[in-house]
């Protein structure tokens, strides 16, 4: 199949919660086909009102009681062809905000957090970057690319699924799963030789990563960090990064540097054999590059995608989801036509609220009315904000069991059409 290029800018009942906040509307439950499921009885929009935030996109809190106790929640139901989805972000990748701060700047509708992320490092004089483990495209355009399987953070991911995996929505205007691949070649006048990472924290063993304005002025040591398989190996000692402007190599040096790169300029690293490959290279040299993210399937462009690992396929939750770990939870689903998306939140670690597993947390998705969807970064950094008909501001309507919301490398927005 003939991949598309993406290129970089560069148990058991539910009760209703809440029915009508203030200053909306109450609704009716949007009619949903009868989905089977086995965690909970009943589609938990069938006990809900809530209310409208704009043309196709409703607010529902809701309270679902299970095994471990009552779990209280929101979802944001969003028909895709009355408002969009979109990338919530920082002004860089290698940084984090706060989902309110983030909707607040981009005039979101709504939104909740998204992505895995760099959070911690254990490599010594080594910050963590907080760039998002998996692909990112805003506004059509490709942020960055996903870090190998084994350097990724969050829980262990289910078979048959990997790091490129993504949710978004596409150009024409309808939500799906896929996954991304970087792809890219950069050309001298001795040949060409493939890109194997763009903008993300953590390159694959002897390869060459592209990094652009849109990564920020953070270090760029991390990605030459760890193994494919052991996110906490050693930094590897054999690297060398090379500056590219106006299509001209201007420097190169034997270790990454920071600082924010010009809006003209590409920045090359590689480490091992992708460390000897630049170092062919001299100050001088004219040298092309392009990179970009392909689907595996062909699919119309993402006008948005965000990392995030399925957990539902096809109307069924993927075999192997965990069943005994709860925490608050984030995840996004999809209608079978493409034309619904669902984003939900749940709360965890209080009296008030239990959590869910990942295995309850694609059952609930389910209810609602999904038939694929995704877990995304949870526990402190699940954040569910909206804009109520009133508000001047994006408010938080969980309760983060952080006390306040966390800063976060990306999110799931929702904005009028």
């Amino acid at each position: 199949m003939t991949p598309l290029r993406q290129v970089p800018r560069s148990l058991v009942s539910v009760s209703t919660a809440c029915a009508v906040l203030l200053g909306g509307v109450a609704v009716p439950p949007a009619a949903t086909a009868a989905v089977p499921a086995t965690a909970f009885d009943n589609p938990a929009t069938t006990a809900q009102s809530g209310t409208v935030l704009a043309p196709g996109v409703t607010h529902r809190p809701f309270t679902v009681e299970t095994t471990a106790g009552a779990v209280q929640g929101h979802v944001l139901t969003v028909d895709v062809l009355k408002a969009r989805l979109g990338l919530l972000h920082p002004d860089a990748v290698a940084q984090r905000d706060e989902i309110p701060d983030m909707a607040g700047a981009q005039d979101a509708l709504a939104g909740v957090n998204g992505d895995f992320f760099n959070i911690s490092d254990s490599h010594e004089g080594v910050e963590p970057t907080g760039s998002s483990v998996g692909p990112a495209i805003t506004g059509g355009d490709a942020l960055k690319g996903a870090v190998p399987d084994g350097q990724r953070f969050g829980p262990a991911l289910p078979d048959g699924t990997s790091t490129r995996d993504v949710f978004g929505m596409g150009v024409d205007r309808r939500v799906r799963m896929s996954t991304l691949d970087v792809t890219g070649t950069v050309r001298t006048a001795d040949g060409a030789f493939d890109v194997d990472g763009m903008n993300q924290y953590a390159l694959p063993e002897n390869g060459v990563g592209v990094y652009t304005t849109d990564w920020g002025p953070m270090s760029r040591v991390r990605p030459t960090c760890g193994t494919d398989t052991d996110r906490q190996a050693p930094c590897s000692d054999e690297t060398e990064e090379v500056v590219v402007q106006d299509g001209v190599v201007i420097a190169e040096r034997d270790e990454p540097g920071e600082g924010r790169i010009p809006a003209d300029a590409t920045v090359l690293v590689g480490r091992e054999d992708g460390a000897d490959r630049l170092e062919a290279l001299d100050e001088g040299d004219r040298v092309l590059v392009r990179s970009g993210l392909d689907a595996d399937e062909p699919v119309p462009p993402f006008e948005f995608a965000v990392g995030g690992y399925p957990i539902l396929r096809d109307g069924a939750p993927l075999p192997g989801l965990d069943t005994s770990v709860l925490a608050p939870r984030t995840a996004a689903g999809v209608s079978s036509d493409g034309r619904t998306a669902y984003l939900t939140v749940v709360d965890g670690r209080s009296a008030e609220s239990a959590g869910m597993t990942v295995a309850e947390l694609a059952d609930l998705l389910r209810s609602f009315g999904a038939v694929d969807g995704v877990n995304l970064d949870g526990g402190g950094s699940s954040t569910f904000v909206t804009r109520e008909p009133g508000d001047r501001q994006a408010i938080v309507r969980n309760v983060p069991s952080d006390g306040k919301p966390r800063a976060v490398a990306n999110g799931v927005g929702v904005f009028p059409r």
